[in-house]
């Protein structure tokens, strides 16, 4: 029996697993997909429930359906310690405490949860309890960062204890938060884990992964003495719970997993500042040809969907002809709506399109690249119909690549990079492509 817990990871984009290689993640969570992840060798695995780009209501469902079948699929496979991490994005916007309720709920007797939004890849770190995201060179505390202002996710603190107070409307005060410090994670936090109990909620500092590898080492000594955490966390935490060597291939590498010499494909949905000048970057580089998607357009005439996919697949065929590498990019404004449900049904609508657009791809593409953290996910579970893939490692910095399986009916053995919307500097995209662009032998 393993002597070292479980660790499973409900990732609410698909994005979460940016710092680890080699394991499962799951774009099904029905109770015989689960115990393949349940059974698998390596450490953690991930089931993408993709719940950032829902409602509340729907996130709430999902959490409870993954959870109840995760009951029955640890008891099948016997499974004494295991760890919950509810993945989230670094920047603090998600369905905060909604989805830590519901696992609790469901798969209860937690002692703590954590929450440990720290992604050093990322240049977000916590110190003292405030959460800062590196911009431009300067450490900015990030309710002071567009993150904050989020149409459906703002929050008005970085320091978490009033974080924590805020989202939960009140039912934790600041005051009862369990502050991990700097100091104290470096001399050792084993008793302090050891006496935890009900549920209590503990921010968690760490400036670099060391601090991280620290606290791990106590988190799973007490986790093997019979503690249950659950965590709330962004990735860098992952990388020291799961304790993993080096990746296979190194990221300069990675065109060596390409099935065809051919050029690829990229895909970007997220309309972040940051994905708009890495897109401004990428269409600059040679073998690149940009098809740009009118959002305002398919906001107005619905009903002309298919009409602009085909018109979007006859460009895509025309310039994968001419040996280059089309760029499907949604336009860069973000439209506004009356309410976040509108709101969020365009965002299906648009990546109902894009997902489209994704299985019309010629067959013989070497790559696709998926930039946003929900369309890498959507491109996953609905645009390849994935119901697992195998994590390969990262070609960029918190930018991880998947592989399709080698039955896949129309791309085997394809490799898939899923690249966040706001990770990378603004050469991410166009150095991603220039490695995967390589020919191989």
């Amino acid at each position: 029996m393993n002597s070292k817990p479980k660790i499973i990871v409900l990732d609410d984009d698909p994005t979460g697993s940016q710092t680890v290689h080699s394991c499962l993640l799951l774009m099904r969570w029905d109770v015989e997909t689960l115990q393949l992840g349940l059974a698998d060798e390596s450490p953690i695995f991930f089931v993408l429930t993709n719940t950032r780009a829902l409602t509340p209501d729907k996130a709430a469902s999902i959490t409870q359906e993954v959870c109840h079948n995760l009951k029955i699929a640890i008891a099948n496979e016997g499974i004494q310690d295991f760890l919950v991490v509810s993945r989230s994005d670094s920047t603090l916007r998600g369905h905060y405490p909604i989805e830590t309720d519901v696992i609790a709920q469901e798969l209860g007797g937690f002692d703590a949860h954590f929450i440990i939004p720290a992604f050093f890849e990322g240049g977000r770190f916590t110190r003292d309890s405030i959460h800062y995201l590196i911009v431009d060179g300067v450490e900015t505390p990030v309710h002071q960062t567009e993150f904050a202002r989020d149409s459906v996710f703002s929050y008005h603190h970085s320091y978490l204890p009033d974080y924590v107070e805020e989202k939960t409307k009140g039912r934790i005060k600041a005051s009862v938060v369990e502050r991990f410090l700097l100091e104290d994670i470096r001399k050792g936090t084993r008793e302090r884990l050891m006496a935890l109990k009900n549920n209590q909620c503990v921010v968690v500092d760490g400036e670099i992964q060391a601090d991280f590898d620290r606290f791990a080492q106590d988190i799973l000594s007490a986790a093997a003495s019979g503690k249950r955490f659950l965590f709330r966390s962004a990735a860098s935490i992952l990388t020291s719970l799961a304790q993993l060597p080096s990746q296979p291939l190194a990221p300069e590498d990675m065109a060596q997993y390409k099935p065809t010499p051919q050029p690829g494909a990229v895909i970007v949905g997220s309309h972040v500042k940051k994905t708009t000048q890495q897109l401004e970057q990428l269409l600059q580089e040679p073998g690149t040809v940009g098809i740009e998607i009118d959002v305002v357009q398919l906001r107005d005439n619905p009903s002309k969907k298919d009409v602009f996919l085909a018109q979007i697949l006859q460009k895509v065929k025309e310039i994968h002809q001419t040996q280059e590498t089309p760029v499907v990019y949604t336009s860069r404004q973000e439209l506004s709506f009356e309410t976040v449900g509108q709101r969020l049904d365009f965002g299906i609508a648009v990546s109902s399109l894009l997902m489209d657009v994704v299985k019309g791809l010629p067959s013989d593409i070497g790559f696709l690249i998926g930039k946003g953290g929900i369309t890498s996910n959507d491109v996953l579970s609905r645009g390849l119909n994935l119901r697992a893939a195998r994590l390969l490692g990262q070609i960029l910095p918190g930018c991880s690549m998947v592989r399709t399986p080698a039955d896949h009916p129309l791309f085997p053995n394809l490799p898939v990079v899923l690249f966040p919307g706001n990770v990378g500097d603004a050469q991410g995209l166009a150095t991603v492509y220039r490695r995967l662009n390589q020919l191989i032998n």
